[in-house]
């Protein structure tokens, strides 16, 4: 599969990023990185994939990228979130990627979460999510995931980032 390369948009998104007060650095803003993610996500509904993004993120660079490619790798497991944590742990040569944030353009499946237990991603910053009524997990959200599993204080998650955008390129 090999790492997807990064957007060509995001080298003027860093240029163009604020400055951090506290470190002096650049560092991009959660709409920003979301912005990023959505070049993902219409990637892949371009290749006739379901339209999720997702971005591996440290210290205001984007390590990884990742969309969904399930329909078109008949791989079940090929979800945005998944896909992107495959190609950060490739470029960083670790799996461990504590202090990570992942940006994804909708809530992340429980498998996908898991997944993000397991790389020990510190947080999650999400666009869209379903109605409650419209999930195939009867109520499922992360953070019930997180505190079923005690780690509801070791992931913070943060959502309706750009949400109208992220629902609608997600539709097929």
């Amino acid at each position: 599969m090999g790492v997807t390369p990064l957007p060509t948009r995001l080298t003027q998104v860093l240029t163009n990023s604020d400055e951090d007060a506290t470190t002096g650095g650049k560092r991009m803003d959660h709409e920003q990185f979301m912005r990023v993610a959505l070049e993902e996500a219409q990637r892949a509904a371009d290749e006739g994939n379901v339209g999720v993004g997702s971005v591996v993120v440290r210290d205001g660079d984007v390590v990884a990228c990742g969309r969904n490619l399930v329909p078109v790798t008949h791989d079940p497991t090929a979800h945005a979130e998944t896909v992107a944590l495959r190609n950060a742990s490739e470029v960083l040569g670790t799996d461990d990627m504590n202090g990570y944030s992942l940006y994804t353009t909708f809530e992340p499946c429980p498998m996908c979460c898991g997944a993000l237990m397991n790389a020990n991603i510190g947080s999650v910053i999400l666009g869209g999510r379903p109605d409650p009524d419209q999930t195939r997990w009867d109520g499922y959200t992360m953070e019930c995931l997180l505190e079923m599993c005690g780690w509801s204080d070791r992931m913070e998650v943060v959502t309706d980032v750009l949400f109208e955008e992220c629902m609608s390129i997600r539709q097929p």
